[in-house]
């Protein structure tokens, strides 16, 4: 009886526990919406902090520490629940089993909930990187994404020669990605301030398919505070990713702005395979705007790419259309759901609104 006492104490402080940490969450999502300035003090004061002590303590393993809790946690769930069936039938007492299981997945959601509020959902409602740094978004025609098209073939054959390939002709990344992806973040935050801060290698996720069966080239794990990226992929997408991932650890949330940031970085990067990665990624999102703006127009600049770009191109497609189903499918409504919940009211097609300030930035 004493131990059954002991038991309900403990559960019933872990339920207390989870309750303190789900309200501290919620009332710091509430203020970071509600009160102007307390995201912006919380990313340019508190976030930083968070960066340099968890990012660098999880920048000492070479794997994904994310992707390992998450195997242990899902490990850790199934265990715990057949254990507590087998402990049911074999002793009885399944209302005060039930409520010590409940009460240690309740105690887990909250401590993850946190995390996760003080690791990104706070960061969702600071100023944009386009309103922290002066640029201004703003209606343009179709001549004018068509002379950025051009501008961006131009870049893309000009490197297409330059980056080391395989003998399938598709692109060979010169040296570690990771390495090359803070130097490139650190270099161009000698131009944007705001993007100055502590940068721990990405880290390419072990069990990649997992990624590729949700149609990710990469996450950003706020329980962490690692960027991760997807390794399968075809070679010349991985800088971008790793860039774009390192946007979002920068506190940087809105996905078009990741995007445009990954591809300042990677073309401003001392690397060819960074340059040609960004020209590329760019000119992808770029020539989508003006097929839906203008197919003749697109079928023209298309014509002018170098030869040597299109392996890589034919590859990625047959790449994410191997993973194309239901299951990219769902991923992809999640996805959608979770951005629009967070204030990205495009939801997953805001990803394709870094065109708009490619063309803000480099159309004047």
């Amino acid at each position: 009886m004493k131990k059954q006492q002991q038991d309900g104490k403990r559960s019933g402080h872990r339920i207390l526990a989870a309750a303190v940490l789900l309200l501290v969450s919620a009332f710091l999502m509430i203020g970071a919406a509600k009160i102007p300035f307390f995201a912006e003090w919380y990313s340019e004061h508190f976030y930083p902090l968070l960066v340099t002590t968890v990012g660098r303590i999880m920048g000492v393993f070479p794997f994904s520490v994310a992707e390992i809790c998450l195997y242990l946690l899902l490990a850790g769930f199934v265990i715990s629940a057949v254990a507590l069936i087998v402990k049911c039938i074999r002793h009885g007492e399944p209302g005060n089993r039930l409520f010590r299981w409940i009460s240690k997945i309740a105690l887990t959601v909250a401590v993850l909930a946190f995390l996760y509020t003080v690791g990104c959902g706070i960061n969702y409602h600071r100023e944009s990187f386009s309103q922290e740094e002066g640029i201004v978004t703003a209606y343009y025609s179709v001549e004018e994404l068509t002379e950025i098209c051009l501008w961006l073939t131009e870049e893309v054959n000009a490197e297409s020669s330059a980056v080391s390939r395989y003998d399938s002709g598709l692109m060979e990344l010169e040296s570690p990605e990771g390495e090359g992806a803070v130097k490139a973040m650190e270099k161009l935050s000698e131009i944007f301030s705001s993007l100055k801060g502590y940068y721990p290698e990405p880290k390419k996720v072990a069990v990649s398919e997992i990624l590729s069966y949700q149609e990710l080239s990469g996450v950003y794990s706020p329980f962490t505070v690692e960027a991760n990226y997807n390794g399968d992929m075809v070679s010349y997408n991985i800088p971008f990713t790793a860039c774009h991932e390192l946007s979002h650890l920068r506190g940087f949330m809105e996905e078009r702005e990741a995007n445009f940031i990954a591809f300042l970085a990677c073309i401003g990067s001392d690397r060819a395979d960074f340059r040609y990665s960004g020209y590329l990624s760019g000119w992808v999102y770029c020539m989508n705007a003006l097929y839906r703006a203008d197919a003749d127009a697109w079928q023209e600049v298309r014509g002018t790419l170098a030869p040597e770009a299109e392996p890589d191109l034919a590859a990625n497609n047959a790449f994410w259309d191997r993973y194309e189903g239901a299951v990219s499918e769902t991923a992809n409504r999640i996805n959608d759901t979770y951005l629009k919940v967070n204030g990205q009211m495009d939801g997953v097609q805001s990803y394709d609104r870094m065109v708009d300030l490619i063309v803000a930035y480099f159309g004047e």
